[in-house]
């Protein structure tokens, strides 16, 4: 994987950006549970009242909630409320019980003040709680508070009555229920002054219900906002993620076909075409599925944890134990899946390749397959590749069938454990009905950033696998590359082929395929090569266009060495028929301007003329633009013969090589070619690879291989009588006097 990262490096801004926006994601989310909790407990538990501050509050109540406080608390409290005497007309409009009480009224309601205010009226309400207790254990006068208060019930004017009890209470008994209050939660504290400003605004005349609806309002119009910027944000994550994971891929597509266009064909030895055409199409796919989901998944996954767990400890760290217990669960199956299904990633991509050349054989061989009725065989070779990827992804899938119901039911028993502990938190005034379902809610966030996590890790061992696989071919050395200092071509020795004492052995190979070899072609002449199968000729014509290199020795082609010139212009030299005809999809115009795109339809009209190939040409309708199907399937043996030949002679090459390019045509239309190509290649080096001596009697030069060694060089008629070898081959297949 470390060895495609260089792949990213382009994307590096968009990678950076989709963080950026992952981050805004993840906000989003994080924040959305507090917002859930301040509708619960602010907005439904304390009526929209935000604080245990009151903004105005009669005096009757100002002296009642002075009375539970501290001197200095009580001095603070002083400092920042304004008495505002009965009929001030300002405030009569919002405050109607100015009309007949004076009202103290908060001088400032900026933020230093209700953080300054806020614990103070909290911890008096909450001592008002613990008095109250007090009172009801040590007395059984009914007007004394009952324990169990309702603070939806309570009658202020019964309060303001216990106003000279709370000022006299005893200043042991007031610190003793100032730190029972102290020891609640604060949020149970400010939740208790809320009750007590409820009730207060109520007397002042104010409409609490407009409050309550409002702030919900607000905090639901917030929500909605942070929704729809997180919406935002992963719709834009998506963009970038997909831009950058297709951006690598066609990268990664151009740089393996490139590189396996200059493979020679020791390095396609190496690598199986189906195996290419997997590592190609199904590996890449692999690389960009796993870039898409790891930005989206990768970065965004602890984020949201790591943000959960900072997220519990701000709002409660009571319950924080639970987090760990089922991290801890989720580590350990994600740990067991890892362990069980690692090992077969990577053998997945292996069986694909095996399918891939089951497939590619059966359907590229298929006359064969039913000229020998082999079809239940192959069928039978089919269904086991087949059977055995088969079995491998079910496990895996059983695998991960298996470890996503557990990681859900770890998350229901987490929201259950989270229920019942917060239940009981609950009831001892430990925490609000908000903060847990806000736990709870980051709590499955924490879960759910695991499981995404655990989707990682399916994807990453099989991604690593395929990367591995790309890297090697990237990685392959060539053995066949061009100079570093180039030389130009002598045109003095235009056409020249020259074998200096060469030879060849394959790699790994423990003997030479062809030893000592040493001639010269020359233009205007053919040079032709015959042999018994195996005796190297065609290994010879590959070793011309540098599709091998020599072991030893030297090529010489236009008067200099072929490893000093590239590729490209050693091949732009020859015009070259491989022993079997390839043509590409396409018209069979577009096949024969396949190696001179400008060639006029003259050009194209002439090669097709010589090669013989225009009268099974002019038959079909569609004439120079009949579509020829993949490999040429549409075509004969000898059609795709003859279209390989005149695509050669479109190009106008000082050399043609032409490997055993006549085997498919029949006598007549061989000995037409020949006349047709003799006049046509006049100024030409000429080289063929040919089985029959009838196609080469006339060569200028007769090249007799045998076990990889020129066993005689001459015209037809000087190797009859100076090469055993070759008269053996004509006689094999002509009679005494047609040798004549």
């Amino acid at each position: 994987m470390v060895k495609l990262a260089k792949y990213l490096k382009p994307f590096t801004v968009m990678i950076i950006g989709a963080i950026a926006l992952l981050f805004g994601q993840a906000m989003s989310d994080l924040n959305l549970p507090k917002y859930m909790s301040n509708i619960v407990n602010t907005g439904i538990q304390q009526s929209g009242i935000e604080s245990a501050v009151p903004e105005a509050i009669s005096e009757d109540g100002f002296a009642l909630m002075t009375s539970l406080m501290k001197e200095q608390d009580k001095a603070i409290v002083e400092r920042h409320y304004s008495l505002v005497n009965a009929g001030e007309e300002n405030f009569i409009d919002k405050y109607p019980l100015l009309e007949s009480n004076n009202v103290y009224i908060l001088k400032d309601m900026d933020s230093h003040a209700i953080e300054e205010l806020n614990p103070i009226f909290g911890r008096a309400a909450s001592t008002f709680i613990q008095v109250s207790k007090q009172l009801a254990s040590t007395s059984s006068d009914e007007a004394a508070p009952s324990k169990e208060m309702d603070m939806s019930n309570i009658d202020l004017n019964e309060l303001y009555a216990l106003i000279p009890v709370f000022q006299e209470l005893p200043a042991d008994k007031l610190d003793e229920a100032i730190a029972a209050a102290n020891g609640m939660d604060s949020a149970i504290q400010i939740q208790t002054g809320t009750a007590f400003v409820k009730l207060l605004y109520g007397e002042l005349g104010m409409d609490v219900g407009k409050i309550q609806s409002t702030f919900i309002i607000k905090t639901g119009l917030i929500m909605l906002l942070i929704a729809l910027g997180g919406a935002a944000a992963a719709v834009g994550v998506g963009y970038l993620s997909a831009r950058v994971g297709s951006g690598v891929a066609k990268k990664l597509r151009r740089d393996v076909f490139s590189k396996i266009e200059s493979f020679s064909n020791d390095e396609f030895d190496k690598f199986s075409t189906s195996s290419l055409i997997t590592r190609t199409t199904n590996d890449i796919t692999q690389i960009q599925t796993l870039i898409i989901m790891g930005i989206r998944i990768l970065f965004y996954a602890p984020i949201l944890g790591v943000g959960g767990v900072i997220m519990v400890m701000r709002e409660n760290n009571s319950m924080t134990w639970i987090i760990g217990l089922a991290v801890a669960l989720l580590i350990a199956l994600i740990g067991v899946v890892f362990y069980l299904a690692m090992p077969k990633f990577k053998i997945i991509q292996k069986l694909i390749d095996k399918l891939n050349l089951v497939s590619r054989e059966s359907l590229s061989g298929l006359t064969v397959v039913r000229a020998f009725s082999t079809q239940q065989f192959e069928k039978k070779r089919f269904d086991n590749a087949n059977q055995d990827l088969t079995k491998t992804n079910l496990f895996v899938s059983r695998v991960m069938v298996f470890m996503f119901p557990a990681m859900m039911l770890i998350m229901n028993l987490i929201t259950l454990l989270i229920v019942w502990v917060g239940a009981k938190q609950i009831a001892e005034s430990a925490m609000q009905v908000g903060d847990m379902m806000a736990f709870m809610q980051y709590a499955m966030q924490i879960i759910m950033s695991f499981l995404m996590i655990s989707m990682m890790f399916i994807m990453v061992p099989r991604a690593a696998v395929s990367a591995q696989r790309i890297a090697e071919v990237l990685l392959t050395k060539l053995t066949i590359e061009d100079p570093a200092q180039v030389k130009p071509f002598n045109s003095d020795k235009r056409g020249i082929v020259e074998f200096r004492n060469v030879s060849f052995h394959y790699q790994d190979a423990p003997e030479d395929v062809l030893t000592n070899i040493s001639f010269t072609a020359k233009p205007g002449e053919t040079t032709a090569f015959i042999g018994s199968t195996g005796s190297g000729k065609s290994t010879l014509i590959n070793l011309i266009p540098r599709f091998y290199d020599v072991s030893s020795g030297e090529i010489i082609v236009n008067g200099v060495n072929v490893k000093d010139v590239t590729q490209y212009d050693l091949h732009e030299q020859i015009g070259f028929v491989p022993q079997k005809g390839k043509l590409m999809s396409g018209s069979i115009a577009s096949n024969l301007r396949y190696g001179k795109k400008e060639a006029s339809d003259e050009e194209i009209h002439l090669a097709a003329d010589i090669a013989q190939a225009t009268d099974f040409i002019l038959k079909d309708e569609a004439g120079f633009e009949k579509n020829i199907s993949e490999g040429g399937a549409n075509v004969s043996g000898g059609q795709k013969q003859r279209l390989s030949i005149a695509r050669a002679l479109v190009k106008k090459s000082p050399i043609y090589i032409f490997d055993d390019s006549f085997s498919a045509l029949d006598y007549k239309t061989d000995i037409a070619l020949r006349h047709a190509l003799k006049k046509y290649t006049g100024d030409s080096t000429v080289l063929i690879v040919a089985q029959r001596v009838n196609t080469i009697r006339h060569a200028e030069q007769i090249i007799v291989m045998d076990e990889g060694k020129i066993v005689g060089i001459g015209t037809h008629e000087e190797l009859l009588q100076n090469s055993p070898t070759y008269l053996e081959i004509a006689l094999s297949q002509l009679s005494k006097e047609e040798l004549q």
